[in-house]
């Protein structure tokens, strides 16, 4: 049975620069997958520079988990496999050629087909790497069933991108990568929506229970929806899919093939022209960007938004589950008595700024965290933006000393980096939350393996 969430604890900031509802296409020369982006993966590499490649072929697996496969998104050629430090792998690049060769995994119905035959077909295929769970937010075990599989149908992060938009014309692949993932729980398949902006797209879609949530950001969030819905206690776990790889799924079933086309939003007070483009997973940045940005001041290019994503160089490329890429000013400055001049253009949760005035106003904010690491207390600020049942400073501080016990009690198996980056925002002690929470993750993640 569906229900509302009302939420009041956390903060709306809105940037300047949000995407114009149009899409342009973008014709690529080249993608990439970069194992960085999966928590957990140390990946063997299946292919070696000038091997062609088709959409959907193999490019490397998990070496702890050989069933876990990652795809290639385009037919081409690999052309560069970047190392980083011990030859850790960076990125496969892959130089799109002109034939668009795939593989063909078979058409199915999977209202009609077994969770065995689904599950099967998402780990030849490649797509289970879409298909996470929390806690630790890692790829699933396709060996465990979880106790129920959570969506998020709306983003409400600065600058994000419109989930309705995007799902624009995807109805029938949207509800075929329903239907598959309901197959794969014993559960319930929870879509949470925003109460005040409705979609025809997803309020319309069979076979889900609709959660309706308002309130500011991290309302958006799948972590917040899953601790107001189903709570994650020890020794449970929930899986969770993002909209577009639902319909990435269901184009699996739909057409038999790995469709690898998203909709992403580019925004960002540096952007000339914001709106929304056409591309393949794994995009590289220089081909979306040209002649779109300001020349001003130096700007931070992320993937993602700018609470939680990447940062990329021009010549970077999309991560794999982002579908926003953020231009904002650069930072790289010494502000003459910082904070205690007041500013119209500054933006802050105290109200050491004018900007609790203006709620509705958005800004042009830059990176600048204004000092360095500062005292870290307990000053009740932090729960005030994170609307779930948790003490953020004494759980983080329980990860530093790597008191496990008090760790799991704190609660940390509800959250990923994302739900505590408003905390990371208005902190005045500069410390950098979302890292520390991810070691805290890795570490329980290994003490229970």
């Amino acid at each position: 049975m569906s229900k509302q969430v009302n939420l009041k604890r956390g903060l709306d900031i809105k940037l300047k620069g949000l995407a114009a509802e149009k899409v342009l296409e973008i014709q690529l020369n080249s993608v990439a997958i970069k194992p960085t982006d999966f928590h957990g993966v140390i990946p063997k590499l299946n292919v070696r520079v000038g091997d062609k490649v088709k959409r959907g072929s193999v490019v490397f697996f998990d070496k702890n988990r050989e069933d876990i496969l990652f795809t290639s998104p385009v037919s081409g050629t690999v052309t560069e496999i970047l190392r980083g430090e011990k030859r850790k792998i960076l990125e496969i690049q892959i130089e799109l050629d002109q034939l668009d060769e795939f593989v063909d995994f078979g058409k199915g119905n999977p209202a009609s087909m077994e969770g065995s035959q689904i599950k099967a077909k998402l780990l030849e295929s490649g797509l289970w790497s879409f298909i996470r769970q929390r806690p630790y937010t890692v790829i699933a075990n396709p060996n465990e069933t979880p106790k129920a599989i959570f969506i998020s149908g709306f983003d409400s992060a600065p600058l994000a991108a419109n989930i309705r938009f995007l799902l624009a014309g995807q109805d029938q692949a949207f509800q075929f990568g329903i239907d598959a993932l309901a197959k794969l729980t014993k559960g319930k398949v929870h879509l949470g929506l925003s109460a005040s902006t409705k979609s025809e797209v997803l309020s319309q879609i069979k076979g889900v229970e609709i959660n309706y949530f308002n309130g500011p950001h991290p309302a958006g969030n799948v972590g917040i929806q899953i601790h107001h819905i189903s709570p994650i206690n020890k020794g449970e776990v929930v899986w969770v899919v993002q909209p577009q790889e639902v319909v990435a799924i269901g184009n699996l079933f739909l057409q038999g093939q790995y469709n690898s086309d998203i909709t992403i939003a580019v925004a960002g007070s540096e952007v000339k022209n914001p709106q929304y483009y056409k591309v393949k997973r794994g995009a590289e940045v220089e081909a979306i960007l040209k002649n779109n940005l300001l020349d001003k001041d130096p700007v931070r290019i992320i993937s993602g938004n700018v609470l939680t994503g990447t940062k990329i160089d021009l010549s970077g490329y999309l991560s794999y589950y982002h579908n926003l890429i953020s231009v904002i000013p650069e930072g790289n400055y010494h502000a003459f008595f910082g904070w205690l001049i007041p500013s119209p253009k500054k933006h802050s949760f105290y109200r050491t700024a004018f900007s609790w005035l203006s709620p509705n106003k958005t800004y042009r904010l830059d990176t600048n965290i204004n000092g360095g690491e500062r005292a870290f207390v307990v000053t009740g600020a932090l729960e005030k933006v994170l609307p779930m049942d948790i003490m953020p400073i004494q759980l983080l501080k329980a990860i530093m000393i790597d008191d496990i016990e008090k760790i799991e009690n704190l609660g940390i198996y509800e959250l990923d980096e994302e739900d505590i980056a408003l905390c990371e925002y208005i902190s005045t002690s500069k410390i950098n939350m979302q890292s520390i929470l991810r070691n805290g993750l890795n570490l329980t993640r290994k003490e229970m393996s």
